[in-house]
């Protein structure tokens, strides 16, 4: 099961998107945090450079559709062993945005299930000027595609 939402409050839009797994959700950090496997599964995100640890820089290469792609210096903002994982990136003044994991157990022993939300909080004047093209549309389609990839990964 996947879901999309689209929210607007307070000069910020988020794209969220969620997918359930059936793995547990230690099963699906192993996956996310394992950035050196990210260029042989990941279709959205790349790869990542640097450490995952709080407040560390990441370079982070993004495919901007086709044969493009688009690298972002962003640091990690939030992480939880196995619940969250996020980092930041800006553009000051124009565009920043929090990318986020979330991790939640929704099964039991017997079935184990992650629910994984995907998402990402934007501000800056540019915003609304790319929010429906690319945002909305583009970047929501990469998210789910890297959603669906993750789950096939982690249920494999």
């Amino acid at each position: 099961m996947a879901t999309a939402v689209s929210c607007y409050a307070s000069g910020m839009r988020t794209l969220e998107t969620q997918i359930e797994i059936a793995a547990p959700p230690e099963q699906v950090w192993r996956h996310l945090m394992d950035f050196a496997s990210y260029p042989s599964w990941n279709p959205f995100v790349l790869s990542i450079k640097g450490s995952a640890n709080l407040g560390e820089k990441l370079r982070v290469k993004l495919s901007a559709g086709g044969k493009r792609s688009i690298t972002l210096r962003t640091k990690v903002s939030r992480y939880q062993t196995a619940r969250e994982f996020a980092w930041k990136g800006s553009l000051p003044g124009l565009f920043a945005g929090e990318h986020q994991f979330h991790l939640t157990s929704i099964g039991d022993d017997a079935a184990p299930r992650t629910r994984l939300v995907h998402r990402e909080d934007f501000s800056g004047l540019l915003v609304p000027l790319l929010w429906k093209r690319f945002l909305d549309r583009d970047t929501r389609a990469n998210f789910e595609a890297m959603n669906r990839a993750l789950k096939t990964r982690a249920e494999g």
